[in-house]
């Protein structure tokens, strides 16, 4: 019986892994929860899978759900009550699925304490990746990834990792692909969100529209599997099938396939390095025929393209362009920006930022705000509207 803590248990992630833990109730039990501000969702949870603890950011939230429960759970609030399960020596895995920076301590104290990490929070290795890293090899820890396409080349290079030449990592061109850039111009919240293929969240929907999602994965699997920019490329697969592939230097190429579901990569990390049931539907490729393939367009997707620029440039980089499209997302959310202004955002604010080493935590936290600082400036002095 392995305990999971799952940071960010009421989103699309967190939700999915209680789906694959239910088809397993003898090899997993849940044993620590968190959310931000949902306490009634929280609730239904610790009444269904009783853990140990659960843990809101949101104090007043955290006050709410322990008025409201009833059983011994143990209510907790804030960033330290997040650190403090991720490492509790009760926890053997931990799903790091809060998103943004808010996600990167608890991840760093899973890595700490020896923890197996399911990644699914990209915040800690687009803007920590060489911290986590260090991390994971000196105290043992595990880290695999949670994304579907990294997930992917995880199983390709198993049992083969040398001679690799590249990868390829397979995006579907989201809501937009087959979309005018001139009509780009007017889109709204609903149309970004309007994914052909996944169900996710309004920010990682918006992201795999303007494919700045793809982008920030190109640097993560940089990190991942130790490969120069050169190394990496995109290419547009529309219906999310083949979630990456394998380049090797005898003219050998490996992919992994399923229905896109992230049921299958959840699964997958939770019982590497064997196999259990994900309770996602066989994939049936005569019923998908044809599978296509597409160089992606940069002048539709310049996100794209600034996410590989930023790589070149250094970690200090690669945080600025996070920060930046963190707040230009949430201009656009907000009706402050047009969609096709958070490309703009993000180029002026990669131009108007210093580039510096980025050595600890401190470093990374303050380069972080100081682009978030700046892209909230750039929205503020152009008038994009």
């Amino acid at each position: 019986m392995k305990n999971i803590t799952i940071l960010g248990a009421t989103g699309s992630i967190g939700t999915s892994t209680l789906a694959v833990i239910d088809l397993h109730p003898n090899s997993f039990k849940v044993f620590a929860i968190s959310a931000n501000k949902s306490w009634q969702q929280m609730l239904k949870l610790c009444i269904k899978y009783q853990p140990e603890y659960a843990v809101m950011a949101n104090e007043n939230a955290a006050s709410k759900l322990q008025k409201a429960l009833t059983n011994d759970t143990k209510i907790l609030s804030g960033a330290k009550s997040l650190n403090y399960i991720a490492a509790h020596k009760k926890t053997d895995y931990v799903m790091a699925a809060i998103v943004g920076v808010a996600g990167i301590h608890s991840v760093l104290m899973a890595a700490e304490s020896g923890k197996r990490i399911m990644l699914a929070n990209k915040e800690s290795l687009i803007l920590a990746g060489n911290i986590l890293l260090e991390s994971i090899i000196k105290n043992n820890s595990q880290l695999i990834p949670v994304d579907s396409e990294h997930c992917a080349i995880m199983q390709c290079i198993q049992n083969s990792k040398s001679k690799l030449q590249k990868v390829q990592l397979t995006a579907s061109g989201g809501p937009f692909l087959n979309t005018p850039i001139s009509k780009l111009k007017s889109v709204s919240i609903k149309d970004a969100c309007n994914h052909p293929n996944w169900s996710m969240g309004h920010k990682i929907s918006i992201d795999s529209a303007t494919m700045i999602n793809k982008g920030l994965e190109v640097i993560e699997a940089h990190y991942l599997f130790n490969l120069k920019p050169e190394q990496i490329e995109v290419v547009i697969h529309p219906k999310s099938i083949i979630h990456s592939l394998v380049y090797y230097k005898d003219g050998s190429v490996l992919s992994q396939l399923s229905n896109p579901d992230m049921r299958c990569a959840i699964s997958y990390s939770m019982a590497y390095p064997n196999r259990i049931k994900s309770g996602v539907k066989t994939l049936d490729l005569i019923k998908h025929s044809p599978l296509e393939f597409y160089k992606p367009d940069y002048k539709k997707f310049p996100c794209l393209e600034l996410a590989f620029e930023s790589l070149k440039q250094g970690v200090s980089a690669i945080g600025a362009i996070n920060a930046a499209n963190e707040i230009a997302v949430a201009a656009f959310m907000q009706g402050k920006i047009k969609f096709l202004d958070i490309a703009k955002v993000i180029e002026k604010t990669l131009a108007s930022t210093k580039r510096a080493e980025l050595n600890n935590l401190a470093s990374v936290i303050a380069n972080n705000e100081t682009a978030r600082q700046v892209a909230s400036l750039i929205i503020k002095q152009c008038s994009y509207n």
